[in-house]
């Protein structure tokens, strides 16, 4: 009973974070004047088969387990917004990402290192009144051929309405990533600071990063990487760089 009572108080404790580190860093009208669509990016070869058990906001605990992911420990907040710069409702947001080892929890992923096997992988979370999203993840790191980044689903009901990475900014790798240099002008808008959380004993960092839909859905078999066929289908680079 003692380990159920601290899974449920875990899930409390996030939920009030996300209101609380939102609203934090949110300041009204900044996004106001310079309000862009988030540019689509690839989905990428390695969104999960299976979805894990725990598919949560806090990737760094599976369920009720007591031993943590290692890495970084990241509190990534944001909100979405729709092409007019209003709050979108539940919004379904989603985040993939390799552990801190580089490693995708995919069958199709050939790094040969030993993957976290404390590490989700996956996460959901779905916005609230004021558009806001809150996850507890790790700070990204680099993948064979690609910069640190952390993929990007949202959804309105059952239409996908956007698919994007998130970088770390002035990460020194993005100038050699081809996905990232590919967005060119809209670079900034992907990129964000890790900044260290204030009075945090363990390292922590924040990471903040607003999300403006389009106003229609995208199809993701048009993604460029997956191709019709969806992993390994036509497109895909070598090497299934994702």
């Amino acid at each position: 009973m003692q380990k159920d009572h601290r899974h449920h108080d875990r899930r409390a404790f996030l939920h009030h974070s996300a209101f609380g580190l939102v609203g934090a860093l949110y300041v009204p009208g900044v996004f106001a004047q310079k309000l862009q669509q988030t540019p689509r990016q690839t989905e990428g070869p390695f969104y999960p088969t299976k979805l894990p058990l725990d598919t949560d906001n806090d990737l760094l605990i599976i369920n009720d387990k007591l031993t943590p992911a290692v890495g970084t420990i990241t509190h990534l907040t944001g909100r979405v917004l729709d092409a007019r710069g209003e709050p979108v409702r539940n919004a379904v947001v989603e985040i993939w990402q390799c552990d801190n080892n580089g490693k995708y929890i995919h069958p199709g992923d050939t790094n040969k290192v030993s993957p976290d096997v404390n590490f989700q992988g996956f996460g959901r979370f779905v916005t609230g009144s004021t558009g806001e999203y809150y996850f507890r993840t790790i700070k990204p790191v680099p993948y064979p051929g690609r910069t640190p980044h952390i993929h990007y689903i949202v959804k309105q009901g059952d239409k996908r309405m956007l698919t994007t990475q998130l970088y770390i900014k002035g990460f020194e790798q993005n100038a050699k990533d081809g996905i990232y240099r590919g967005l060119a002008a809209k670079q900034p808008l992907v990129s964000v600071d890790f900044a260290p959380l204030k009075g945090s004993k363990l390292g922590e960092v924040t990471a903040h990063f607003e999300i403006v839909l389009g106003a229609t859905p995208e199809d993701p078999k048009e993604d460029r990487m997956r191709g019709p066929g969806g992993p390994g289908g036509p497109g895909r680079p070598p090497g299934g760089r994702e």
